[in-house]
């Protein structure tokens, strides 16, 4: 058969469908497994009774082995489609190991709480007992959580900015530099929670206090990190643009801030994973609504199940708050992908 014949006859088959076919018989195995993985949790939630703790039973025991149901039998129709799974498919086939993963994690901490009460209650409570608390508690928990977010964008808008502007002064003056940078390097490592009780006496209410201490711990990773990058741009970009007839205010704005951008970023998220932390602290300690005080709250009536169902939220909204800040940086940094490691 000559090559022309060859040619003529694949693409014959491509318009008959035939390679479709092939491509769309492929089944995803790891959606299998994670489909039986489920399966499992689902019987062994279902079919294993629960081991009485006092005078109840663990609610919606039953309303979470029938989610692992579900779960399990749309994995399979996900992985017998194949490739005709669509969109749905590729976003879930780059997961497909922590979808397995997840399910046994579930089913272990479903077995050492619930079934066999290994792990001691009320300090230990099984996966069913969140989904309880989420139905129950969800009106408080989610003001807690819009309190907790409003806190959190205050202090970090206002440390974000201060150490911004602290950072790019001390990297562009020699001056600033020089009366600053001492200050900042003495006092910046000096954790803001430790400032917690000057802060609400001098603060003219709690909430003003939470916001100074949030602030303060978002500052100090930002001014660094500008300093560092405003100090490191390459001075030949200075001397190219001066010889072009920039001005002062020029080689700042459009030359050593725009530089420097991508160490400001690294220093935002490391502001915001110390602004969570000044978070908690703070809300334990002075106002009236917010994840924190939610904390605090669970704890003094030993309603653990609420308490990790807060710590679950507040994993959320950070992990996201994370993402919505790389959005962010990959929108403001795509004039720089030719040059900066992504």
């Amino acid at each position: 058969m000559t090559t022309t014949t060859t040619n003529e006859v694949l693409l014959r088959a491509n318009q008959a469908g035939l390679f479709d076919s092939v491509r769309t018989a492929g089944v995803w195995r790891t959606g299998l497994l994670a489909g039986a993985v489920w399966l499992l949790l689902s019987l062994v939630t279902l079919r294993w009774p629960n081991k009485e703790v006092g005078f109840s039973d663990w609610a919606f025991t039953d309303e979470f082995g029938y989610a692992a149901l579900a779960i399990a039998l749309l994995l399979s129709i996900l992985a017998l489609a194949g490739e005709r799974a669509g969109r749905v498919g590729d976003l879930l086939r780059p997961a497909g190991q922590w979808l397995v993963a997840v399910p046994l994690l579930l089913g272990s901490w479903e077995i050492l709480t619930a079934k066999l009460g290994l792990l001691p209650s009320p300090f230990f409570a099984p996966p069913q007992s969140l989904i309880e608390v989420y139905n129950d508690d969800w009106r408080r928990l989610g003001i807690s959580t819009a309190y907790s977010l409003r806190l959190l964008v205050h202090g970090f808008a206002a440390g974000g900015i201060v150490g911004f502007l602290v950072g790019a002064t001390i990297g562009w003056s020699r001056v600033a530099g020089y009366w600053v940078h001492p200050v900042l390097r003495f006092l910046g490592p000096v954790p803001a929670s430790a400032l917690l009780p000057l802060a609400f006496f001098f603060a003219p209410s709690s909430y003003a206090a939470a916001v100074f201490l949030i602030a303060l711990a978002t500052a100090f990773p930002v001014a660094v990190l500008t300093w560092s990058g405003v100090a490191s741009v390459n001075k030949s970009y200075y001397d190219v643009a001066r010889t072009l007839g920039a001005s002062e205010w020029f080689l700042i704005l459009r030359v050593a801030i725009p530089a420097a951008l991508p160490q400001v970023f690294v220093g935002l998220f490391m502001g915001l994973g110390a602004a969570f932390s000044v978070l908690v602290t703070a809300e334990m300690m002075g106002v009236k609504a917010g994840l924190g005080w939610y904390l605090q709250w669970a704890q003094g009536w030993a309603a653990y199940a609420n308490m990790y169902a807060a710590l679950i939220v507040m994993a959320i909204l950070c992990s996201s708050l994370i993402t919505l800040l790389f959005k962010v940086r990959d929108r403001a940094l795509s004039w720089q992908k030719g040059t900066v490691k992504w």
